[in-house]
């Protein structure tokens, strides 16, 4: 199973103020910001490292860097709400943008941007996307990385569907999804139950 449950109390305590139908766009932001950082400390646990000193005002110190480059890819609109935590937590990383449309009838996903760094054969790629529903979206982002040369790729979302995991294990079984829980299931608009709205529309005000 392609599926990392992040369980950290207060992980947890942000997945609830995200859910609650009266929190406001700006403390909703808040709320998404810490549980994001929450989510990619797990995501980037195992990231290679290498050794060496460095000069501390009192001697020598070991020291270890990350021996990988990181690219963060958020799929637009919903995933530049989760971009800036992430580069707060690795101000190195290198940045890619995918933009998918969803048929709202169809739920299928169609491309209408896509600008990736060069070189993701060598890179580890954390692509964000907070609401894992179908899976068609993700499933397509992940097709595009890896026509890109990307071969490690982690998910990193806010709430999953049962739906939306399966469709990855189907499609992409090399691919890790990182979430704080995985909800009930799809409604018949294919909204997340009970889930948490529309990310994107209560991130920016938009309800």
């Amino acid at each position: 199973m392609p599926l990392h449950i992040v369980a950290h109390p207060l992980a947890q305590e942000a997945l609830a103020l995200l859910r609650d139908r009266q929190t406001p766009p700006e403390r909703f932001r808040r709320a998404a910001s810490r549980l994001s950082v929450l989510l990619a400390v797990e995501a980037t646990r195992d990231l290679p490292t290498c050794e060496h000193t460095v000069q501390s005002p009192l001697g020598v110190a070991v020291a270890h860097r990350l021996a990988v480059d990181l690219v963060i890819v958020p799929v637009l609109r919903a995933g530049l709400g989760m971009l800036d935590a992430l580069l707060a937590l690795v101000p190195q990383a290198r940045v890619g943008h995918i933009g998918l449309q969803r048929d709202e009838a169809t739920a299928i996903a169609s491309q209408y941007y896509a600008r990736l760094p060069s070189g993701l054969a060598r890179s580890q790629v954390l692509m964000i996307d907070p609401m894992l529903a179908t899976g068609g979206s993700a499933s397509a982002a992940v097709g595009i990385l890896k026509a890109a040369g990307a071969r490690d790729i982690r998910i990193i979302c806010i709430v999953a569907a049962p739906e939306g995991v399966a469709a990855i294990e189907r499609a992409h079984p090399d691919v890790v999804v990182y979430a704080p829980v995985v909800d009930s299931h799809l409604n018949a608009q294919k909204f997340i139950v009970p889930g948490l709205g529309d990310f994107g529309d209560r991130l920016y005000g938009t309800v």
